[in-house]
């Protein structure tokens, strides 16, 4: 035995939109469509909640229009079941006038009951509607009607073509008949589903709601769910984390993305999961401009982010030059280039103690025999058990730098640098070259640069190495110091504590110095060396603004450093333009 199933069709704006529409939008909108299904000899609608009347007896009053939608199969208590799960997803808190309304509701129950649609003119109105100039303009009010945290006015933003007042007006009158359950509403008065903030997050029940999203919204991230899913239960706290974050509720000037949950044992989701070849849950579909963008499937939250963050940049790009396809340029590796091999430290440490054994006099505190003994038995044993050629990756552990080594070796250096002249202290550069390639290492200097900046081996190392640079006559002497010195820089931004270091202000002008000299050097190798430590400045600082701009904390127009970034870039334009020799320079 079947049952009829009718569509009762009310005009929420009694006639206002039918007269106001083509002089508002510019195009004629005969109503804003309410419906509610009648089945079993009751009529049901979504309002506050679900709620059930008797036909043509709910504060809508008699329908305008009765729509027959065919019968259906089902017996009452079976769509009484339906109705008492989907209570658990059309509550009142959830309606939305544009994205979640009376009538998703209505096109879910038709598709339960007759595997029908509503009408396209009715569930295609808030798309109709948002592409008029009119509608668009609207967009913010009608939003906030339904996430303010407490009642109070509702903002006007109507274009000015159009009466404030007038908009407004239509507006609360509108939303209050929607979800109004009681015949009469006070003018002004808080509607009560917006008495507690809405979750920023969008549920979908059908194709019809779903397609209403893509086509309002430039970013959509929609998560296929399902109750019985032990994973999705695990990523869904990182999804409602993230429509907060990064939603249309709080990412402001319109940069956000729209979350869209899709439980696929509601409604007619399983409808949508068919079309977008959901097979399996959790899966995540993000969106732009209402294509498919990229699919992610599983619980990895790091991966979830890092999409989302995708998107939105592909979405609203800080500036036009980041929305331009460049495979090439991006397929770039900004991983630093680092100056790895291990020398025969025996031979590093008795070449720097012969020219310790060879300064006379020693005017320095620390005697020779002093800084001989902190290279011998502690720096050169560390350097060893850290860099072993034979050592295990898996298996063996890694050589810890002991604090009072590397305090002794620093205050060593310090004295190495003010005694020895330049040419000979590069064998004690290289071992600190091959040491900050140790994180542990990395941090003591970086933490050293605050508390004793006089005895930072970076700090020295640069200053000498600018001073030879500048010294025309000590080219030829000082020509493998300034190489060891350059590498040592391009190893330290491995480190991101020392990359920071290096582009402080107290740091950046010495690096940038003995960057720029020696990119124009005689000898190809310091212009191969000094080519990877600006590659190496330039991919942090490429991968710092990646991350701003994909977080959106990189405002329209910021630039850092502008004028250092300008002479390093001017360098980099001659040094490529004199370079006849060596190949590997210039690809750098």
């Amino acid at each position: 035995m079947t049952s009829p199933v009718k569509l009762y069709v009310y005009d929420l704006s009694n006639g206002l939109a039918k007269q106001l529409s083509q002089q508002l939008t510019g195009r004629q909108i005969d109503g804003i469509w309410h419906t509610s299904v009648v089945v079993f000899g009751k009529e049901v609608f979504y309002g506050q909640g679900i709620n059930i009347t008797a036909p043509g007896r709910s504060h809508h009053g008699s329908p305008l229009q009765v729509l027959d939608m065919g019968e259906t199969s089902l017996d009452e208590g079976t769509f009484n079941e339906y109705l008492d799960e989907m209570r658990d997803h059309y509550t009142a808190d959830k309606y939305h006038l544009l994205e979640f309304n009376c009538n998703s509701f209505t096109n879910d129950c038709i598709g339960f009951l007759t595997g029908g649609s509503i009408p396209g003119y009715i569930k295609d109105l808030p798309t109709d509607f948002l592409s008029t100039p009119f509608g668009a303009a609207l967009r913010p009010t009608i939003d906030a009607m339904y996430r303010r945290p407490t009642p109070g006015p509702i903002p006007s933003q109507a274009p000015a073509a159009a009466s404030p007042d007038l908009a407004s007006s239509l507006l609360q009158a509108v939303a209050a008949r929607a979800q109004s359950d009681i015949s009469t509403v006070s003018p002004g008065a808080g509607l009560g589903a917006t008495q507690t903030l809405a979750a920023p997050i969008h549920p979908s029940t059908n194709p019809a709601s779903f397609n209403s999203l893509l086509k309002s919204h430039r970013a959509v991230v929609a998560f296929f769910t399902s109750a019985t899913c032990p994973p999705c239960r695990m990523i869904e706290p990182t999804f409602e984390r993230l429509a907060e974050e990064k939603g249309l509720t709080s990412s402001g000037h319109g940069r956000g993305a729209a979350f869209t949950k899709i439980d696929l044992g509601v409604g007619m989701s399983g409808s949508i999961a068919q079309e977008w070849g959901v097979r399996a849950t959790p899966t995540f579909i993000f969106y732009l401009d209402g294509k498919k963008t990229s699919e992610m499937k599983g619980a990895d939250t790091n991966e979830l982010r890092t999409q989302v963050d995708l998107l939105l940049f592909q979405a609203f790009p800080p500036h036009p030059h980041t929305s331009i396809s460049t495979p090439a340029i991006k397929a770039i590796s900004l991983d630093p280039i680092l100056f790895t091999q291990v020398p025969p430290l025996d031979t590093v440490l008795n070449k720097q103690n012969s020219f310790i054994d060879a300064c006379t006099p020693w005017s320095a505190g620390e005697s020779q025999a002093q800084a001989k003994v902190v290279l011998t038995s502690k720096v050169v044993p560390f350097l060893k058990a850290r860099f072993a050629a034979n050592k295990s990756a898996t298996t063996d552990p890694v050589a810890k730098a002991n604090s009072a080594t590397l305090v002794s070796w620093a205050q060593t250096t310090s004295t190495l640098t003010q005694v020895l002249p330049v040419e000979s202290i590069f064998p004690l550069v290289d071992m600190w070259r091959l040491a900050v390639l140790d994180q542990d290492v990395g941090q003591f200097l970086a933490t050293l640069a605050s508390s004793a900046k006089e005895q930072h081996p970076i700090f020295a190392f640069t200053a000498k190495a600018q001073a030879a640079l500048n010294d025309g006559s000590a080219a030829a002497k000082s020509r493998g110091y300034i190489l060891t010195v350059l590498r040592l820089l391009a190893n330290a931004f491995c480190s991101k504590s020392l990359a920071l270091l290096l582009l402080s202000d107290g740091l950046r002008g010495g690096m940038t110095s003995v960057a720029v000299a020696s990119l124009l050097h005689q000898d190809a190798s310091v212009r191969t060396a000094a080519a990877s430590l600006a590659f190496n400045a330039a991919a942090y600082l490429q991968k710092e603004r990646v991350q701003k701009v994909q977080s959106g904390s990189l405002l329209d127009g910021e630039s850092e450093n502008e004028d250092w970034e300008v002479e390093m870039v001017s360098a980099i334009v001659e040094a490529l333009d004199r370079e006849k020799e060596n190949e590997e320079v210039g690809m750098w």
